[in-house]
């Protein structure tokens, strides 16, 4: 009878075992980038253009569920209005999540 420490001992592949242990790790952080890490960096990338590109006027949601139109625009802050009471609340860019106005990007001729 053959035992089962010979049969694995015989169909161990012959090569380099730094590289056989380090191959898997190498693979799954690939899959890990092109499944993970690079979508999130997309989506960062789409969510920066939005925040650069609001203008006064445009009708914002931040992070806090807070529904309210640009009313001015600085560096890195923004003063939004909210309500019919027209209260104004300062926000940093930051926590802008959706900007609810459809802008035309086209160029007029």
């Amino acid at each position: 009878m053959v035992y089962l420490p010979n049969i694995l001992l015989a169909a161990a592949p012959e090569g380099n075992p730094m590289l056989q242990l380090l191959l898997p790790m190498i693979l799954l952080f690939a899959v890990m980038y092109f499944l993970m890490i690079r979508p999130q960096r997309k989506r960062d990338k789409l969510q920066r253009e939005m925040r650069s590109k609001l203008e006064v006027g445009d009708e914002i949601i931040t992070t806090g569920g807070i529904i309210g139109r640009v009313v001015s625009l600085r560096e890195d802050s923004i003063v939004i209005e909210t309500g019919s009471d027209r209260s104004k609340i300062r926000i940093t860019r930051g926590a802008v999540q959706q900007n609810n106005t459809v802008h035309d990007d086209t160029p007029s001729a």
